[in-house]
């Protein structure tokens, strides 16, 4: 059956961090605060005259992100499993309110003990969850790559990169700067993806806004994407700020927009399946990236890609987030060895990045 044109929301919302909490104690009140702010925000955009089908709210809306502290004690302080406690009230409002709310939260599942991962999830109107990604390629965060073997033996192959077919459209969920990783959403497209949830807690660059607008008009999906307000997560000292969240048709046109950071439910707006699907299948030359698309051409570059060296945590789980430096350093040999990176002089030291996730 068609898919009537339905609405989604972002919820621009501030989030306090868990990790500047003085004790595990009063992390438990913020964390509260945040479900809080969270819960009554999409109550306010359900209870508008342009009630949404579905709402998207940002990346660390619940806890913040763990910022200086150890996987240990950051899965101690704040990490839920999923389902769990963190989702539970999400739960119960989509199914008292009808709705989809798709998000994102810090999750420490009971089968990987000693690990945590940057998940995102989505709830549907009967309040199941019924998709749920665990971050790949992360900076700052544990990743399942990083023991890649085990996690891949254990999971289907449709639920690394999943996407869940539902009554508004085949769904899938990107979190924050994966979003600038084009093989995430190529996948997820490839599984026949629609729609990208971005929940996202991110500063203005330049790069990132090229970024969702490319995963939209190379794919050729919708994206709804929830940014922070106030300051962005990896900002201790509040000086930077989030806003931005934005909502794109599958031709690369704004339908919704929020500049600035303020607290919001006003990015809001009719997603067109039946178009997006009749799009697809005219030929309108390179105009549609998807019906002359050559990927057998690129088979054999990626499948002699190695960098980043895979199982780096496999026999033991991280246990702070500096351990990556050994994993970065393979990483900078095996690409000199591709003649992407120049080898550094002898007796030079690697330039010191600043902090991303």
């Amino acid at each position: 059956m068609p898919i009537p044109p339905w609405r989604a929301t972002s919820i621009q919302m501030r989030s306090e961090r868990a990790s500047q909490a003085a004790s595990d104690a009063e992390a438990t009140v913020v964390i509260q605060r945040n479900v809080d702010r969270l819960i009554g925000l999409i109550e306010q955009a359900c209870a508008s005259d342009e009630k949404p089908a579905l709402v998207v709210f940002p990346e660390f809306a619940m806890q913040g992100p763990p910022l200086h502290m150890g996987v240990q004690d950051w899965i101690k302080r704040a990490c839920s499993s999923i389902p769990g406690p963190l989702t539970e009230p999400l739960q119960d409002l989509a199914k008292r309110e009808k709705i989809f709310i798709a998000g994102n939260l810090f999750e420490a599942p009971p089968e990987w003990p000693g690990r945590y991962f940057n998940s995102s999830f989505l709830i549907d109107p009967s309040g199941e969850i019924v998709l749920n990604y665990r971050r790949v390629n992360t900076a700052a965060f544990p990743s399942v790559h990083d023991f890649m073997s085990d996690y891949m033996a254990a999971t289907p192959q449709d639920k690394v990169f999943p996407v869940v077919d539902t009554a508004l459209g085949r769904l899938c969920l990107v979190p924050c700067g994966e979003i600038s990783v084009p093989e995430v959403s190529r996948v997820m497209m490839m599984q026949g993806a629609e729609v990208i949830l971005h929940p996202t807690n991110s500063k203005r660059t330049d790069a990132q806004e090229a970024a969702k607008l490319t995963r939209v008009a190379e794919n050729m999906v919708y994206l709804v994407s929830a940014n922070v307000a106030g300051p962005i997560g990896f900002s201790p000292d509040n000086s930077i700020f989030g806003g931005r969240s934005h909502i794109i048709d599958h031709h690369g046109n704004t339908l919704a927009f929020q500049d600035d950071a303020g607290e919001s439910v006003a990015v809001s707006a009719i997603i067109d399946i039946e178009a997006l699907r009749c799009d697809r299948r005219i030929d309108t030359g390179l105009s549609n990236p998807l019906l002359r698309a050559r990927y057998e051409m690129y088979v054999p570059y990626y499948s002699g890609a190695h960098f980043y060296p895979p199982d780096h945590f496999r026999d033991a789980p991280m246990t702070d987030t500096a351990e990556v430096r050994a994993a970065l350093a393979i990483a900078r040999q095996n690409m000199e060895r591709a003649h992407i990176l120049i080898p550094l002089p002898a007796g030079a030291s690697e330039p010191v990045a600043q902090s991303a996730h």
